[in-house]
């Protein structure tokens, strides 16, 4: 394992953004959108972007084709994780996994019961990784994607991040 030079500028991944939803289209996208916009304002490069209304082959589908994509390092899921008879995101992805991140999902729901309460407990927010592809299954609102991303996820592929982060095993470029 690698530790990373905190006198070298942080490295920059490239992400994938997808958008779980029935509802959400290209205008009103809004998870999507700050997804993306987060990940150019921290160094990295968002090189696609898809909107799935949660068939659960149209999703592994589009997951597939990123994880057997050598130039995506990492995949931002949103929608699909909460309580509800729609719901599909894990039962999609997980499948694809070759490994699971335990604690983001655990600290994932630590942080939003800090925020809203016991209603977390609805959340199967996961990630893991996939063929060198590291994957985030997050909620589809807003507020869940500002939770994950800037308080885990963001940190966490910030390769000048102490004392350990994922971006450090990971294909990337200055």
């Amino acid at each position: 394992m690698s530790k990373a030079d905190p006198n070298k500028p942080q490295a920059a991944l490239n992400f994938a953004v997808l958008t779980i939803s029935d509802s959400r289209t290209a205008a009103n996208d809004t998870s999507g959108d700050y997804l993306s916009e987060s990940v150019l304002a921290a160094g990295h490069r968002c090189v696609q972007r898809s909107i799935s209304a949660g068939n659960l082959y149209h999703i592994r589908k589009i997951l597939s084709d990123w994880i057997a994509d050598d130039s995506i390092q990492v995949i931002l899921t949103n929608g699909g994780t909460g309580f509800s008879h729609k719901k599909s995101t894990a039962a999609a992805i997980t499948p694809l996994l070759d490994s699971v991140i335990s604690g983001f999902g655990e600290l994932f729901r630590h942080l939003s019961w800090l925020e809203i309460g016991s209603s977390t407990l609805q959340s199967d927010a996961f990630a893991g990784a996939a063929n060198n592809t590291l994957v985030f299954c997050m909620p589809g609102s807003t507020g869940a994607c500002k939770t994950a991303w800037e308080k885990i996820i963001r940190e966490q592929l910030d390769s000048t991040h102490r004392p350990c982060n994922f971006a450090t095993h990971y294909t990337a470029t200055p």
